[in-house]
């Protein structure tokens, strides 16, 4: 089958939704399908299976920044690509989402199965209810990445859903480490803006002991800001933004992941990437991070916001072997239950389905 996967936000910068899409790509082509990946670059394609559509403009949404492609250039781009690829069926990735996505919708020519990722608000569904739902009546099957996520649709557009929650490709998780591993080490990974809970992570590390390291990686608008407060404290580290391969084994050397988001997580997909890589995680308390971690199984779970227990939660992981070596090994047993073939392959079902349909 030949298969078309369009995403909204730049490909070249790191996202929730980017991951998904050339993942989900990478897997269906192991499945034996053509498949192209359609949506903004900044910079050179990250794989050869990627049709850039132009560079992207950093857009709020959602209490984060969307770089996305409302250009009308990038817009002609997808209209040409589609029209010349000959897809069998596309899958739009965040379909309501200005710029390409719309766009796909809007000039469909092949089946669309959307996927909705985002959850909580979005001004675009309160201010534009009625376009958005007549471009959603072009969408043949609609899926969502969790129940926030099918939630926030229904409410915005109606109609009924498939739940196809997210997935982590384990595969890249079993190479050999070319990293030592640093005991006693927390790592964030996560845009730093208000939404992630950087601040919060670095509040509860003023009550944790001499000995643990933070290592925090990439950037964002609180980042100079954040520096500065902590500008003493030599145990964290700033990465900046780094490459998926160290992402991998940054994660499989820590002994602790933290995620202490405040909200606005409708998947999480990055907890799915730490237990896969046995790592133990400590994490905010939100409806997205519990479609994941259960709670004192898989992850310690805490009142998002609350550095203090925040920081009671990592003392525990870091000094009991025991909790930790529980939680690894739940987390890493959830994690399979979530890999991205199982994924692939529920998705190849949706899109023969349409096609035969068509």
């Amino acid at each position: 089958m030949r298969i078309g996967i369009v995403c909204p936000y730049s490909l070249t910068l790191p996202g929730g939704v980017q991951g998904q899409v050339l993942s989900l790509a990478r897997a269906l082509r192991t499945r034996g399908h053509d498949v192209r990946v359609l949506g903004p670059c900044d910079g050179p394609p990250p794989d050869t299976g990627v049709t850039p559509l132009g560079d992207s403009l950093p857009t709020a949404a959602n209490g984060s920044v969307a770089p996305i492609a409302p250009d009308p250039s990038a817009q002609l781009r997808t209209i040409r690509a589609l029209r010349d690829e000959r897809f069998d069926v596309v899958n739009v990735h965040e379909p309501l989402a200005p710029g390409v996505s719309n766009t796909a919708l809007l000039f469909k020519s092949q089946p669309i199965v959307g996927t909705f990722h985002a959850a909580g608000e979005s001004a675009a569904y309160r201010w534009l209810t009625p376009v958005v739902r007549w471009l959603a009546r072009k969408i043949d099957v609609r899926c969502a990445v969790s129940t926030d996520a099918r939630d926030m649709a229904v409410q915005a557009v109606g109609g009924s859903y498939e739940l196809l929650f997210n997935g982590v490709d384990l595969s890249a998780y079993a190479g050999a480490l070319t990293m030592a591993p640093e005991p006693r080490t927390i790592l964030f990974l996560g845009r730093h803006e208000p939404r992630k809970g950087l601040s919060v992570l670095l509040d509860a590390m003023g009550e944790l002991p001499a000995g643990v390291r933070l290592v925090v990686a990439s950037d964002g608008p609180e980042t100079e800001e954040l520096r500065r407060r902590v500008a003493g404290d030599t145990r964290i580290e700033w990465l900046g933004r780094i490459s998926e391969a160290e992402k991998i084994q940054r994660l499989r050397t820590s002994d602790v992941f933290c995620a202490p988001s405040l909200g606005g997580e409708s998947f999480g997909v990055v907890l799915l990437e730490a237990m896969a890589a046995r790592t133990a995680v400590d994490a905010s308390d939100l409806p997205g991070y519990a479609n994941v971690a259960r709670a004192d199984q898989d992850a310690v779970l805490v009142p998002p916001g609350d550095s203090h227990a925040l920081a009671g939660a990592l003392r525990s992981v870091l000094d009991d072997s025991s909790l930790r070596s529980s939680l690894v090994s739940s987390g890493a047993e959830r994690a399979q239950g979530f890999s991205m073939d199982s994924l692939a392959e529920r998705y190849e079902a949706i899109f023969e389905r349409v096609a035969i349909r068509r």
